[in-house]
């Protein structure tokens, strides 16, 4: 086929009109350019139209290649009186041999009975998935028939010009695809990567663009696992252009952005309600629970902690204190309040609150209001506060009794109505809540045990490091935080120092012993105080690291690694290095922490084997 633009550069985008006297336009389109064919590449055009105010733009593609042109998701009657405006710019309609449809939603399908009327060649086609087709048979198209890009080999060829149909499961729907042009690298990616903006730019300018993005794919797409499937299938093609149904066009620069994002993007925003469907509030409600989570794991400090999350939970509640109320392993009540910085002093729960601690989870449903116990005006009562004050108590239920462990109350400007919306908002808050205040009691177990450690002697005579004793008591707690909440990471770092026999023989065990504790000083030097050192026995050495992501769990293996590797000895050992191997291994929800030890050591056995002095990680 004869090139319209043998001139193109293939380094940049050609984006034109067929009213722009072929000279190059620049992506921040006027709105009068919008009224016509915008070039993307050569032989490839925007038809879609905007509807004015309508935040679920749609959008039409043409491939222009001769008798064998390809219209992309045409259309409903309300867009596609402009849409056939602009096609009949660069080409008759006569020339579209093939309609895509991505899908079967009518913003792109509505138009298919007219066009069945108006395409009157023989060969015309509609392709699409057969799940779709199942359903758009139902439209009793007369001429045009249908083909399922499976039953094609999942490509399509113009004679000249290849498109590849790429499968993408519940994205929106089970059929869903994208269309893939090889010869431009743009890639017709139907409602994956569309945004939901009214005023959205044609063609998106920077990493602002991703707001509208979230919020479309939060409610529309069904799942992270699902999302995160779909983009690590789409970012092998060799990408330069996103071309979505809806939303802005993605250039190049901006791809690699995009996907990252949108492969952690937590999904199907629904499941938080049973009746409310205001996406844009779904949208807050999880962001607030996903920054509460991430709170929770950077924050150390427990008042910074309460602080941030009243701050994260304003814009939905007129909240303006938190407090709480835990149980401790006597009966007794622990009182956690801004006044006493939530360091925590032995109190009774209000009266309102009577009885509430150590109730079963069916007591709990058969006294209080769903998830939630409303507490009346005046049942606070807080020194200095002169306007009254209205609670809500949300239950923090124990993991291993399922019963009431603590009380979270949340301190009102006002009162509340208690209505599904609102009990389903605060519902949700109880897992941060409830893993706040938990890792603070274990956190405070933990230091009264390294206070009582000492006094039992539980820590390592030579090195100072944990005994496996007191690992295993410590590693129970933390592979139930981890078991309920999979962001309490736990990495476990397996050390060896080499050829230590041969310093024992060499220099004696007086030496031996010097090298050991020197080793354990860098080990918890340079870890951090959230972690666990430990001495196995011998030189076998292990750090358990908490709550770490993998590359800075790999980074704190690594550092230790090469500050052991900078030691240097006094005589008789001043020419002899000291390193040491490492294996490390990360744990998954409800794996034996024996079998995360286990596969930690063969990591360290390939690192031996593999020369010594350096850190292997397990798959």
């Amino acid at each position: 086929m004869k090139e319209r633009d043998p001139a193109h550069a293939t380094a940049e985008w050609v984006i034109g009109s067929r009213h722009s006297g072929g000279k190059k336009v620049s992506q921040a389109l006027a709105p009068e350019q919008l009224d016509h064919a915008i070039a993307l590449a050569p032989h490839i055009w925007w038809v879609g139209h905007r509807l004015p105010g309508d935040p679920f733009q749609c959008h039409s593609y043409l491939i222009e290649w001769g008798d064998q042109s390809v219209l992309l998701d045409p259309g409903s009657p309300l867009t596609f009186p402009e849409t056939l405006r602009k096609v009949q710019e660069v080409i008759p309609l006569a020339q579209v041999r093939t309609i895509i449809c991505h899908h079967q939603d009518p913003d792109i399908t509505a138009i298919l009975p007219h066009l069945d009327r108006v395409i009157l060649r023989p060969d015309a086609q509609i392709l699409s998935h057969w799940r779709a087709i199942t359903l758009l048979k139902h439209l009793g198209l007369r001429r045009l028939p249908f083909r399922c890009v499976e039953q094609m080999g999942w490509q399509l060829d113009l004679g000249g010009r290849l498109l590849q149909f790429i499968f993408t499961p519940y994205l929106h729907f089970p059929g869903a695809f994208c269309t893939f042009d090889v010869s431009s690298g743009i890639l017709f990616s139907s409602d994956i990567f569309g945004g939901l903006s009214a005023d959205a730019a044609l063609f998106a300018q920077d990493e602002s663009c991703f707001e509208s993005i979230r919020t479309f794919h939060e409610h529309y797409m069904p799942s992270r696992d699902i999302l995160a499937h779909g983009m690590s299938n789409l970012e092998q093609l060799p990408l330069r252009l996103l071309a979505p149904q809806h939303g802005s066009l993605i250039p190049e620069p901006l791809i690699s952005f995009v996907i990252n994002q949108l492969k952690g993007l937590d999904c199907g925003l629904f499941l938080l309600t049973h009746t409310n469907s205001d996406y844009r509030r779904l949208s807050q409600l999880n962001r607030m629970l996903r920054e509460m989570m991430q709170t929770i794991m950077v924050y150390r400090d427990f008042a910074e902690v309460v602080e941030r999350i009243l701050e994260l939970a304003a814009p939905l509640l007129p909240v303006v204190g938190l407090e709480f109320y835990t149980q401790m392993e006597s009966g007794e009540p622990l009182h956690m309040a801004p006044e006493s910085r939530f360091h925590g002093v032995r109190a009774t729960p209000p009266q309102a609150c009577h009885g509430l601690l150590g109730m079963s989870r069916q007591q709990w449903w058969q006294r209080c209001t769903g998830h939630v116990h409303a507490l009346a005006a005046g049942a606070l009562e807080i020194p200095g506060e002169t306007q009254q004050i209205h609670g809500l108590v949300l239950p923090l239920f124990s993991s291993q009794t399922d019963m009431v462990r603590s009380l979270a109350i949340l301190r009102l400007t006002e009162a509340v109505i208690l209505d599904e919306e609102l009990i389903r908002i605060v519902d949700q808050l109880s897992l941060p809540l409830g893993v706040a205040v938990e890792r603070e009691s274990l956190l405070r177990v933990m230091d009264a045990e390294r206070q009582q450690a000492y006094e039992r002697s539980i820590r390592d005579a030579l090195t100072g490091l944990y005994t496996r004793h007191y690992m295993q008591e410590a590693l129970v707690r933390l592979c139930q935080i981890h078991n309920r909440d999979p962001e309490a990471t736990i990495a476990v770092a397996a050390f060896d120092v080499d050829h230590f026999k041969s310093v024992n023989d060499q220099f004696g065990h007086g030496m031996g012993d010097q090298v050991l504790r020197r080793v354990a000083r860098v080990l918890v030097d340079n870890s951090r105080s959230v972690d666990l050192p430990v001495r196995l026995g011998g030189e076998e050495l292990v750090l358990f690291i908490i709550g770490a992501t993998r590359e800075i769990a790999v980074t704190i293996t690594e550092r230790i690694r090469a500050r052991i590797e900078q030691l240097q000895f006094e005589a008789p050992m001043q020419e002899r290095q000291v390193t040491i191997s490492g294996g490390v291994a990360f744990r998954t929800v409800q794996e034996p922490i024996e079998h995360v030890m286990e596969r930690a050591d063969m990591a360290l056995y390939q690192a031996k084997k593999g020369g010594r002095n350096r850190i292997v990680i397990s798959n």
